[in-house]
């Protein structure tokens, strides 16, 4: 086991948000947390990251430190900053000497295909273009633990699937534990090996989907049967926790 989340509840003064909640990780598993706005899936990625303590609960990490990498929706680059020195950032902060900082995050720029974007900075990027930066500086590191906070709410419909293949390739390499919260169960269905429905807030196993299909996917996969019924049983999950019928 890589974390859990063990009936953690987490209430803040305008009243409860998350849980009770339970979820275990094991290396290499990729899970994807399916909910409505307010469920409290961005609070279980922050309990796991370590950046929140529950109200009540358990929090298990195996991962130590700097073995854990949040990528969050916005991609949060420095502006007056290169993307090398963004990437480079976290490496120099935990006290790689800087020209060898440099290095890792060039080679990670390289992995998320970007290798000749060292130089440029944010307001030079496109919007795909600065979330890959932003998974390069998460990658730097070669995190056991990668969480994903809707990394592709803001891109359009072709940078999305593209970057979904990204990752699965970035996975491969190294196989770290994910977890991808996203509202959209197509996302899931294709990213996840196993998709965890939550209820409206404050937010709870609705029921979980192990999705039949071998990690990186296969080409084609969102037009077969199991990518469908994947992405259907989430959808019919999540209508019968928020009181609709499927």
């Amino acid at each position: 086991m890589i974390a859990s989340l063990r009936e953690v509840t987490v209430a803040y003064d305008r009243g409860p948000v998350l849980g009770p909640f339970s979820l275990s990780l094991e290396q290499g598993e990729i899970v994807a947390l399916v909910g409505p706005s307010g469920c409290g899936k961005s609070t279980a990625l922050r309990l796991l990251a370590g950046l929140e303590k529950p109200t009540a609960g358990t929090v298990e990490r195996a991962a130590g430190r700097g073995e854990t990498s949040v990528v969050f929706q916005a991609p949060t680059l420095m502006p007056w900053a290169s993307a090398i020195a963004n990437v480079a950032l976290p490496l120099e902060l935990s006290g790689e000497p800087r020209a060898a900082a440099r290095i890792r995050a060039q080679e990670a720029l390289a992995r998320v295909k970007l290798p000749a974007a060292g130089a440029q900075k944010p307001a030079q990027l496109s919007g795909g273009m600065a979330m890959r930066v932003s998974l390069a500086r998460a990658l730097a590191s070669n995190p056991r633990l990668l969480l994903l906070d809707e990394p592709f709410a803001a891109l359009d419909e072709i940078t999305r699937p593209a970057l979904a293949e990204d990752i699965h390739e970035l996975w491969a390499e190294t196989r770290p534990a994910i977890v991808f919260v996203t509202h959209n169960v197509e996302e899931a269905a294709y990213l996840a090996s196993r998709i965890v429905v939550m209820t409206p807030g404050p937010g709870r196993t609705a029921g979980e989907i192990a999705v039949q299909a071998a990690l990186p996917r296969p080409g084609g996969f969102r037009a077969t049967a199991a990518f469908r019924d994947a992405a259907d049983a989430a959808s019919a999950l999540l209508a019968k926790a928020m009181g609709r019928a499927a």
